[in-house]
């Protein structure tokens, strides 16, 4: 049985956004499953590089699309953003540093991200791109 399972409420945009964070649940899957078999260490630093590049371009996709829709609530998203990559490099520091319990500790991380961040900051943005989209709908019927 997987970790962590994708669930309906937390689908944002029913594109690139929830296809980035689906690719997240694989990699928690994955990076769990070797945790259990006693394989976490092995694979742990190689996947943290990949959760780290795939993360940071997602964050970058996600900021860009908050930006061209005018997201209020930007700034802060951003300053959550960079909280989550700078746990995910001191992960990775203390791996390169020896530590035998990142596996675990990055597999947590993710599954809290996913469940918290996802959930609710992420909401936030659906929500918003949601109402945006019936005001226009609204106006252009209005002109009509």
């Amino acid at each position: 049985m997987a970790y962590f399972v994708w669930a309906d409420d937390m689908v944002i945009d029913n594109g690139p956004i929830d296809e980035d964070h689906r690719k997240l649940v694989e990699q928690v899957n994955t990076l769990h499953t070797a945790t259990s078999e006693g394989r976490g260490n092995e694979i742990v630093e190689a996947l943290l590089a990949q959760i780290i590049a795939d993360t940071e371009e997602h964050l970058r996709h996600e900021e860009q699309q908050m930006e061209q829709a005018k997201f209020p609530d930007l700034e802060r998203h951003k300053q959550g953003h960079a909280l989550f990559v700078a746990q995910l490099r001191r992960l990775q520091r203390k791996h390169q540093g020896g530590s035998i319990t990142v596996a675990s500790e990055l597999s947590t991380a993710l599954r809290d991200w996913l469940s918290l961040h996802i959930r609710r900051n992420d909401k936030e943005l659906r929500t918003f791109l949601e109402q945006k989209r019936r005001t226009t709908t609204t106006m252009v019927r209005a002109l009509r």
